[in-house]
């Protein structure tokens, strides 16, 4: 072959490859294309670099130039309609998308712990510094720990059945019966558990899910989450408890977090006080706590004059809404992921 003859043959060649490639539109016709132009064994670039080797020694400098043009030429008409085709994946023999190894690699989208979750995880690591451990009991509760070991008499507005979630049994006990079965509407239902079946001494927590029939509204839901305190000791007292509370406080909310007490009542501690935080320029109750009652420690056989203590009972959603900044407790209980992945 002569010199003239090879340039035209690769001046065509690259008429045909900017044509073809100008006019794909997949990521198919573009494989295609590729492995006719560019292929290694039966490629056309391939093909006339075999011609090379029939030319005069004198014409070979001019004729690898002009091969060497057209190849470079052809690889950026390639890399323009890869990029004009957006690097589709090109398909399988099935029609389904295929791997394309060629594709940047992006991080799969992942879920991550609900916010109530995180808190509650939280909440245990800084009871677990300041010695509680943690323990559980039953949601579904009887009369008996729910309201009688807590010092809460029948006629107490606590027990009223508007207020409660009372279970239909088989028996179709009362509500007043000791066997009547409700969703639990505290958890220190789990420190009667937990004091009948252990001697003091005894510090511990648990964090879980109570049950009311309160109309939801920004700060009050029909099923929330409490963390319950006990810490059963001799010679325990309220200094106790006000230093433990304002060590959590400070640990959970920052050192800058105001906390009051209030006198209150409980029928289960006496004295019983209140617990308020200070937040947007008002103060929000996150719980409720006292000196544990001498008959609740009658009622699990201890004896009140050797042992005393103390019991909080903190609401989890609220402490959770004041370190994200969260306003109505709804929010937390929608679903809505758009507002969850936000922490």
């Amino acid at each position: 072959m002569s010199l003239p003859n090879l340039l035209t043959a690769l001046d065509d060649l690259a008429a045909d490859a900017g044509s073809a490639l100008n006019s794909v539109t997949s990521a198919e016709q573009l494989e295609e294309q590729r492995v006719r132009l560019l292929g290694a064994k039966n490629g056309q670039i391939k093909t006339v670099e075999k011609l090379m080797g029939v030319l005069d020694r004198a014409d070979r400098p001019a004729g690898g130039k002009r091969l060497n043009e057209v190849r470079q030429a052809i690889n950026q008409l390639f890399e323009q309609a890869t990029e004009r085709i957006g690097g589709a994946q090109p398909k399988t023999k099935s029609g389904k998308p295929g791997f394309d190894a060629t594709l940047p690699g992006i991080r799969p989208a992942i879920g991550h712990l609900h916010p109530i979750t995180q808190t509650i995880e939280h909440l245990k690591e800084i009871m677990g510094r300041l010695g509680f451990s943690v323990v559980e009991g039953p949601e579904v509760e009887d009369t008996w720990h729910n309201f009688i070991a807590l010092n809460i008499p029948e006629d107490h507005p606590a027990r009223d059945p508007l207020d409660n979630f009372y279970l239909q049994t088989a028996a179709k006990t009362s509500a007043a019966s000791a066997d009547s079965k409700l969703l639990r509407s505290q958890t220190s239902t789990v420190q009667i558990r937990v004091m009948e079946g252990q001697q003091p001494p005894l510090r511990i927590i648990s964090i879980g899910r109570v049950y009311r029939p309160d109309a939801a509204d920004a700060t009050h839901f029909p099923m929330f989450h409490q963390m319950e305190g006990l810490w059963i000791d001799r010679h325990v007292n309220m200094s106790h408890l006000k230093t433990v509370l304002r060590m959590f406080a400070s640990s959970y909310l920052g050192d800058d977090v105001q906390v009051r007490f209030r006198p209150s009542f409980f029928p289960f501690t006496e004295p019983s006080v209140e617990v308020d935080y200070h937040w947007q320029d008002s103060w929000i109750e996150f719980g409720g706590a006292g000196i544990v009652d001498p008959n609740v420690l009658q009622q699990v056989g201890y004896d009140p004059e050797e042992w005393s203590g103390f019991a909080f009972g903190l609401g989890v959603e609220r402490l959770c809404m004041r370190r994200y900044q969260i306003t109505d407790i709804r929010d937390l209980f929608k679903g809505d992921v758009r507002f969850l992945k936000q922490f």
